[in-house]
């Protein structure tokens, strides 16, 4: 792994001051409550929460402006994910961010426990908790990045078949999860730099839902930076409780991002038969999606929360 693009600087990760977590709404509900009520108990640190409002109805972004550590940004109209973050963080330079979805819950010292895997990864870009979904299953969201040939493997067999040699090659499923690098991680719960953020550009809000942790991912790798998955932080998600209220538009999203990112790894003529081939397994896949009301994440998680040390549950 090369070093971090840089003007012939040591890259070094010092204390996290300030820390500013930016969560993006739409419409959250009482799982706003309970993610600040548990960040409260995740760290021993001050930190700042930017709520990037997506146009929510529900009055819930409002409420939750109330308590002194949060800010509430409109955004001005529905951004998308990575839209929404790069918004809240204009101007955030120094320090630590924290990026996440209002449906997670942080288990007491998660964040302090991730704050402390960065002293071990001083060229962590991105660090990366367990994510336990509400049934106790282990989500898998420390991943290899996709290429067009385990991708395509996945898309076609994950849904069907979740034990597959891509999916399961592509999911990092195989053996108790370790602490350590990974080609990408969920973005749906991150710690990042904000100079590492920033510097990488951000994310790419041209992919409104879907792929856009796996772009970051990719620049951050380009630029040097390592993504790091620290398992031994947890939290729960619940997932879902924003595609569910679009749910067609968003399996169509989940594949039209999938196509972007993978068809980009796959420029020029000589390989557009490859990119027709991508576009007809996603869009087959996208079809089938409707059929069965899934969004299009695949395989069930194939591992329990129980692989974890006990000490962190």
């Amino acid at each position: 792994m090369g070093q971090p693009n840089a003007e012939d600087e040591e890259w070094c990760v010092t204390a996290p001051d300030p820390l500013t977590v930016s969560v993006v709404t739409y419409s959250p509900g009482e799982h706003l409550d309970t993610f600040l009520d548990s960040l409260r108990l995740a760290t021993t640190r001050p930190y700042r929460v930017v709520l990037a409002d997506n146009g929510s109805t529900d009055g819930a972004p409002e409420r939750s402006a109330s308590r002194p550590e949060v800010t509430l940004l409109r955004t001005g109209s529905n951004l998308g994910y990575g839209g929404a973050h790069n918004a809240a963080l204009v101007g955030v330079t120094d320090g630590w961010v924290v990026l996440a979805n209002p449906d997670v819950r942080w288990e007491p010292g998660s964040l302090d426990t991730l704050l402390a895997a960065t002293a071990r990864w001083p060229r962590g870009g991105a660090f990366g908790p367990a994510i336990v979904d509400v049934d106790g299953a282990l989500y898998p969201s420390a991943r290899e990045l996709p290429t067009l040939g385990r991708g395509i493997g996945h898309v076609l067999c994950g849904w069907w078949w979740p034990s597959n040699p891509w999916t399961a090659s592509y999911r990092r499923e195989r053996g108790e999860p370790v602490e350590g690098p990974a080609g990408w991680l969920s973005g749906s719960c991150l710690l990042l730099p904000a100079e590492a953020f920033h510097r990488v550009g951000g994310f790419d809000d041209s992919y409104f839902m879907y792929f856009e942790d796996v772009d970051l991912g990719a620049r951050l790798d380009r630029a040097g930076w390592l993504s790091v998955h620290v398992p031994s932080a947890v939290v729960v998600h619940t997932g879902g409780h924003a595609t569910a209220q679009a749910a067609d538009r968003m399996r169509d999203e989940h594949h039209r991002s999938a196509y972007r990112y993978l068809s980009r790894l796959y420029p020029g003529r000589s390989r557009a038969p490859l990119r027709w081939t991508l576009a007809a397994g996603l869009w087959t896949r996208a079809a089938l999606s409707r059929v069965i009301g899934r969004v299009g994440q695949g395989a069930a998680p194939q591992r329990h929360s129980e692989l974890l040390d006990s000490e962190t549950r």
